[in-house]
């Protein structure tokens, strides 16, 4: 893998979800710096906050298991942190711990709130941060685990052709409107508006209207 970025280039990892849900809802995010809480959101950091503990590890049953993991990738161009890694213990194609004998493969954890979507946003988020993981510690990592708040299960994710696709595309779609800095306008029609804790500040229906005022006011100037 040939290194595409440096570290002044990395774009925030967990952005790659909100890409995935609206890229105007990222871009208002990473690009303008805006941000709104409502239930949703409050309720997701109140679970992570109760996963985020950099000092934890287990070891149990030829598990290993480490929080807040710092994570990077030079080819995709992201940093971030992995909610949760485990370690199992593999007797070939795994990676070397210090500390611990033999050979040992990383699987990723996110905890979500709320149950399993429709969608792929959390898969797509799941799998760039096995791809940071694979890019780090030069392994394949086949698959990982979404866990719900609402229904206390876990979902398993396998990484196959298609989701690693997107993810490298959502990468090249970031990196090149975060260059521009460009913020896309709303899609109206899109039914996630309604759950979306930006809905106030990017109005939506007011961007919509944009172009048409502008073509009004340059109608005008022509004559």
């Amino acid at each position: 893998m040939i290194s595409r970025y440096k570290d002044d280039d990395l774009l925030a990892l967990s952005g790659i979800q909100h890409f995935a849900y609206c890229q105007r809802q990222w871009a208002l995010i990473h690009i303008e710096k805006q941000w709104s809480e409502n239930l949703r959101t409050v309720e997701g950091k109140q679970l992570h906050e109760r996963v985020d503990n950099p000092d934890f590890f287990e070891a149990r049953g030829g598990i290993l298991t480490t929080r807040s993991v710092p994570l990077s990738s030079y080819v995709l161009g992201f940093y971030g942190v992995a909610d949760m890694v485990e370690f199992y213990a593999v007797e070939e194609n795994g990676v070397i711990l210090n500390g611990r004998e033999g050979r040992w493969c990383p699987v990723p954890v996110e905890y979500k709130r709320g149950r399993p979507k429709k969608d792929i946003i959390d898969e797509v988020q799941l799998c760039t941060q096995a791809m940071c993981l694979e890019e780090m510690l030069c392994i394949n990592i086949d698959y990982g685990y979404l866990f719900y708040g609402e229904t206390r299960h876990r979902t398993k994710v396998l990484f196959e052709g298609g989701l690693r696709n997107k993810v490298v595309d959502f990468s090249e779609q970031m990196h090149s409107l975060f260059d521009k800095q460009c913020t896309p306008k709303a899609n109206t029609s899109d039914k996630n508006c309604k759950s979306c804790s930006l809905v106030d500040i990017c109005v939506p229906k007011l961007s919509t209207k944009q172009a048409s005022v502008n073509n009004y006011i340059n109608k005008y100037l022509e004559v």
